[in-house]
């Protein structure tokens, strides 16, 4: 799916089911929630914390869905079209970073 896709179907659903966006606010008070889901997934997953015993384990690309979700419906009420940042951001990051991580020693361990 194309990202302008996904910024129209996220508009749509909004529209139809969700009523209105919800303010800038508290939309970037719910994306805080949901990248804090998605880290205690990864961190016990992925890193050194077990889950508890009354955890369940959660769903990654639920979560990571969820974070994705959020940043569309953020773009979507600011007007921001998230192709052209993502472009604009891609080149900024190959000009700026394009030999930096290959001269890292620390990533060639």
């Amino acid at each position: 799916m194309e990202i302008s896709k996904a910024q129209h179907l996220v508009d749509n659903w909004i529209k139809t089911y969700g009523v209105r966006y919800f303010n800038e606010l508290t939309n970037l008070a719910i994306l805080t929630e949901e990248v804090g889901e998605l880290a205690r997934i990864i961190s016990r997953k992925y890193g050194e914390q077990s889950f508890k015993k009354s955890e369940k384990e959660g769903d990654l690309s639920d979560e990571l869905a969820d974070v994705l979700w959020v940043i569309i419906a953020i773009a979507n009420q600011t007007g921001v079209d998230l192709t052209n940042a993502l472009e604009k951001n891609i080149e900024k990051k190959t000009k700026r970073d394009n030999l930096r991580h290959k001269n890292n020693e620390k990533l060639k361990k």
